[in-house]
């Protein structure tokens, strides 16, 4: 019976990097970890496609899981639905791989409650206004939605300290590693073996 796998969540704010840094690690490593895919009630953008980037559902679709408790962890985020389906991540765990969910603050501490050996990495940019810069820089969303997310990150800063870890994502190469770093350090911990 191989040996269960281990639960990393990624959170930190919106244009902070998470996805490229995920993307990153997922290119580097591809036999080392698994990227639970969510469900979003968002719009797809350009690029993303359905069950490879998120799961696209209509709002009536999202509650129905909601309903049937087929949800490891569900939040509300900006006007939009986000939730990590489990049967999926279960299976993965079970398989003895290791699955990263990139997911926001709200439902990293629900998946704590759940997971209490998950690791939790929070990444954010150096300032607010480099993260404003890379939210402007995106070309997908309007000044509202900029100004809504950027109250949102300042929100989100106040749940820091129920992270494990804290990245700064100044560099995006040398967090892909440290990011890459953690996880493995953390493998190591005696409590983990």
């Amino acid at each position: 019976m191989s040996k269960k796998g281990r639960l990393i969540v990624v959170s930190g704010t919106s244009g902070a990097g998470k996805g490229t840094i995920i993307g990153a690690l997922m290119a580097e490593h591809p036999d080392e970890y698994v990227l639970s895919v969510s469900a979003t009630t968002r719009a797809a953008r350009v690029g993303e496609e359905h069950g490879v980037h998120y799961f696209f559902l209509s709002h009536d679709e999202f509650d129905a899981m909601i309903e049937r408790g087929e949800f490891l962890e569900h939040a509300e985020y900006v006007g939009n639905k986000y939730g990590t389906p489990a049967k999926w991540v279960e299976e993965r765990l079970n398989e003895g791989r290791d699955v990263i969910l990139e997911i926001e603050v709200q439902g990293a501490m629900n998946v704590k409650k759940q997971y209490p050996n998950a690791l939790l990495i929070f990444v954010t940019a150096p300032d607010a206004e480099s993260l404003k810069s890379r939210l402007a820089g995106r070309g997908t969303e309007t000044d509202e939605v900029i100004n809504k997310r950027m109250k949102r990150a300042a929100q989100e800063s106040d749940d820091i300290d129920a992270y494990d870890y804290i990245v700064i994502n100044d560099d995006i190469e040398e967090c892909v590693k440290t990011v890459h770093s953690i996880i493995v350090s953390n493998k190591c911990l005696k409590k983990n073996n």
